[in-house]
C-alpha cells in the first residue's frame, strides 16, 4: 500500500492543490515524495498536476500522470456521464498495491469527502481503499468551523487516520482553537491566499510554517 497523505477539502477550490504544491516543497528535500491526482474533471480550465509541478519546483519524475481525466468542472460522477464513462475505483487504485517502498505520496482528492465518483462511491469510498492520513483543507473565514467539523466526523466515521487541517485565508486565531479544541486535531498551518502564486513564495511559506511541530512529517518519513 501506499505510505504518505491523502490532501482533501471542506469544498471545491479551497486550496487543495496549492497545499499539495507546499507539502511538496517542504519535503522533497527528505524523501522520495510523489503527487496523483487520481479524479480530476475540467481538465480543459485546468490541470492541477501541471500545477503542482509549477509551483513546488519538482520535476516530472514526481508526478504519476495517469488517472481519470474529464472534461466539464462538475463532480466525477456526472462529469463520468457526460463522457459516457464509469469509473471503477478497484481499477483506478491496482496499481498501489505494490508500490516502490522508499516513495511517499501526495494524494489530492477532487472536491470534499463526499463529492459522488459514480452510481454508489464517493470520494470517501477511495480514500478508504488507499487508506492514507488525511489532511484537511478548509477555509479560515466564517463558517469554516461547521464544514470542517462535519467533514473530521465524516473521516472518522469511516474510521480513517487524521494527520490534520490546514487553514487557507487570513488568520483567525478563533476560528484555529475551536477547530483544533472541538475537533481534537491539530492545525498544521495557516496559509495566506497569495496575490500571485509562485513557486518562491511557496517554498517560503512551507519552510516557515507548514507544520511546526513535525505531525506531518511523520507520515512522510
Amino acid at each position: 500500500m501506499l505510505r504518505g497523505v491523502f490532501v482533501t477539502g471542506t469544498d471545491t477550490n479551497v486550496g487543495k492543490t496549492v497545499v499539495s504544491a507546499a507539502i511538496l516543497s517542504r519535503f522533497r528535500s527528505r524523501a522520495a515524495i510523489r503527487y496523483w491526482k487520481p479524479i480530476q474533471t475540467g481538465i480543459e480550465q485546468d490541470d492541477d498536476t501541471a500545477e503542482v509541478g509549477r509551483l513546488s519546483g519538482c520535476d516530472a519524475s514526481c508526478f504519476r500522470r495517469e488517472g481519470i481525466r474529464l472534461e466539464h468542472p462538475v463532480s466525477p460522477h456526472l462529469a463520468a456521464k457526460r463522457a459516457g464513462v464509469n469509473i471503477d475505483l478497484t481499477e483506478l487504485t491496482a496499481w498501489t498495491t505494490s508500490p516502490d517502498p522508499k516513495e511517499r505520496w501526495v494524494v489530492e482528492g477532487a472536491g470534499g469527502v463526499l463529492v459522488p465518483i459514480n452510481e454508489t462511491e464517493t470520494m470517501l469510498d477511495l480514500m478508504r481503499l488507499l487508506a492514507l492520513p488525511v489532511v484537511i483543507v478548509a477555509r479560515s473565514s466564517l463558517g469554516t468551523i461547521n464544514h470542517t467539523l462535519l467533514t473530521l466526523e465524516a473521516l472518522r466515521a469511516r474510521a480513517l487516520c487524521l494527520a490534520g487541517v490546514i487553514l487557507v485565508g487570513p488568520k483567525d486565531s478563533e476560528n484555529r482553537e475551536a477547530i483544533r479544541s472541538y475537533g481534537q486535531t491539530e492545525v498544521l498551518g495557516e496559509m495566506p491566499r497569495f496575490d500571485a502564486l509562485s513557486p518562491e513564495q511557496i517554498a517560503r511559506w512551507a519552510c516557515a510554517e507548514l507544520d511546526p511541530r513535525g505531525d506531518l512529517a511523520e507520515h512522510l518519513a
